[in-house]
């Protein structure tokens, strides 16, 4: 695992970040501040085209992209009394990683989408469940030690190639 300093928007930074990468790890985020509400969310979306078009160009088929539950056809699956100020708070950033699902899943590659729970700065435990339906979900938590657990597991055992599963503790 190599961490990579660059910006996810410039291609030519990508396409360096890339050479002799066998799988990529894509977990992006976005300051929650106050310009969160102000203006459009395109930075998972727009890193995304960029990711998956130096992705083709390097031969790179392996993708492990972190969303967040409340992405793509999870959203569905909110509940009501959840749905309405989730979209308020955080609307614009998962209308944009909704984006991001829909172009990972239209491509070519093997790719793995994960939507944790809310994180946590929590310990790692290993005690979580990975649902692959994203109807299972009853809300809760995650560690981000737990989901980072979770990725590199998963690139090494590749049990959820074109699935999006959720992670909960």
């Amino acid at each position: 695992l190599e961490r990579m300093p660059g910006d996810a928007l410039d291609p030519s930074n990508v396409r360096r970040a890339l050479e002799d990468v066998d799988v990529v790890v894509q977990a992006l985020g976005v300051d929650l501040g106050p310009r969160m509400f102000t203006g459009p969310v395109t930075l998972f979306s727009e890193a995304t085209r960029t990711l998956l078009n130096a992705m083709h160009g390097a031969g790179v088929e392996r993708l492990v992209a972190v969303t967040g539950f409340g992405a793509g056809t999870s959203r569905r699956h909110m509940r009501l009394p959840v749905r309405l100020p989730f979209e308020f708070v955080l609307g614009r950033v998962y209308r944009d990683k909704s984006e991001q699902e829909r172009l990972i899943r239209q491509s070519e590659l093997d790719w793995t989408i994960v939507r944790p729970a809310r994180l946590t700065n929590g310990p790692r435990t290993e005690r979580y469940d990975v649902l692959r339906e994203p109807g299972d979900y009853r809300y809760g938590t995650i560690s981000r030690r737990d989901v980072a657990h979770f990725l590199i597991d998963e690139v090494e055992a590749r049990r959820t190639v074109h699935e999006a599963p959720v992670l909960a503790a």
